[in-house]
């Protein structure tokens, strides 16, 4: 049972809550006889803010080329700035809107969303305000990350970019905030060789941390660079990737109650060594899972994340369910409203066709025709128009 303001006002067997809200009449009744009710999806990690689409170097990559060798070559993120920067504000809000409702009927109905591909305040603002219209206008929860350290702009030093990001972009976000005009929640850094060092993400993400920003960083993805271990030191409240994370660093994160946001989808798309999320889980680190839905691997669906979570990270379907809902809430600072279905909580669940809800992670590719239903606040914002009319079997 939901109420008019969005929260859950009860849950509980059938009978029971017919017998206690027989007097009351409801604006929607859905009969979920024989189908599963599960939490909305939170997908703790995307960059869904951007022009330019890079499918050409999918080929360059399925020939061989890394990751870095693509970036040195005027590829990968640099390429994605430079049309994003050329963008008006009104084409990234449209194709941003795309992609959420994309999420939104796989599933997902909170998602963190990162800046990152201005890398000049200008640019950085552009992508940040269309977060907030998203945030204010769509029925979805967002949570917004400052990513300005996403990469180094070309012409500068990481040292000079720090600079830039300390005395320039990070006083005009706390100025708009106060106004405000921008909410943001989460600050990031792409902590990695040849990009942001440990010292210069340290500076960053400190400075971020002093206006109020959680932590919630790139780190350990291609080489080990004690990301970890920083990000428990700073006291984050997650780190991303974490490939190449060293068994100190693990242990830091579980000491630290630091959030480890790992990411199937990039791992499988650039052939890098999975995380080892199963050392990560017998440690007890809270294990979270995001799609890093971006030009660079292209994917909505939380359902399929946690498929590869379970095949290629060796994760139990309910670790993987968990990740995906609670423990994702938890690594954006909202499990205390997000991610399960109790008294209290915001109104957020899917509703698949089917009497285990384990098809939702066994039929990889199958939320289309698996998700019947997306709530909202309370709100269905998604039905599937053959809802109720087909077998998702």
């Amino acid at each position: 049972v939901v109420c008019r303001d969005g929260c859950i006002k009860a849950v509980g067997q059938a009978d029971v809550i017919r017998n206690q809200f027989s007097g009351v009449t409801f604006e929607n009744i859905i009969d979920c006889s024989g189908k599963c009710v599960l939490p909305g999806l939170v997908d703790a990690h995307t960059h869904p803010v951007w022009a330019g689409d890079r499918v050409h170097e999918f080929a360059m990559k399925l020939a061989g080329a890394s990751y870095m060798e693509i970036h040195q070559a005027g590829g990968g993120i640099h390429f994605t700035v430079e049309h994003t920067r050329k963008a008006t504000e009104e084409d990234l809000f449209n194709t941003f809107k795309h992609r959420l409702e994309r999420m939104l009927r796989a599933g997902s109905t909170l998602v963190e969303c990162k800046s990152g591909y201005g890398l000049n305040l200008e640019t950085e603002l552009k992508m940040l305000r269309v977060i907030e219209r998203a945030k204010q206008s769509m029925d979805i929860g967002i949570s917004s990350t400052y990513c300005g350290a996403h990469s180094v702009p070309k012409g500068k030093t990481a040292t000079e970019a720090t600079d830039d990001i300390i005395n320039n972009h990070l006083p005009k976000l706390k100025e708009l905030k106060l106004s405000g005009e921008i909410h943001v929640d989460n600050i990031d850094v792409f902590c990695e060789k040849g990009v942001f060092d440990l010292e210069s993400t340290r500076r960053i993400l400190q400075a971020g941390k002093d206006i109020g920003l959680q932590i919630n960083f790139h780190g350990d993805e291609l080489h080990p660079m004690k990301s970890a271990e920083l990000g428990a030191e700073l006291g984050a409240r997650a780190i991303s990737h974490l490939e190449e994370v060293s068994d100190e660093g693990i242990t830091a994160m579980a000491r630290a109650n630091c959030a480890a946001v790992l990411l199937p989808t990039t791992a499988y798309m650039l052939r890098l060594k999975q995380p080892p999320a199963r050392k990560m889980l017998e440690e007890g680190v809270i294990v979270a899972l995001g799609s890093d839905f971006n030009p660079n691997a292209y994917c909505f669906s939380m359902p399929m994340v946690m498929h590869l979570a379970c095949v290629n990270l060796k994760m139990s379907m309910n670790e993987a369910l968990a990740a995906a809902t609670i423990n994702a809430a938890y690594a954006l600072g909202k499990s205390d409203t997000h991610g399960s279905i109790e008294t209290g909580k915001q109104g957020d669940f899917i509703i698949i066709n089917a009497s285990r809800w384990e098809h939702l992670i066994y039929q990889f590719g199958g939320h289309e025709a698996l998700i019947d239903y997306v709530i909202f606040k309370g709100k269905v914002v998604y039905q599937n128009e053959r809802c109720g009319t087909m077998n998702s079997y």
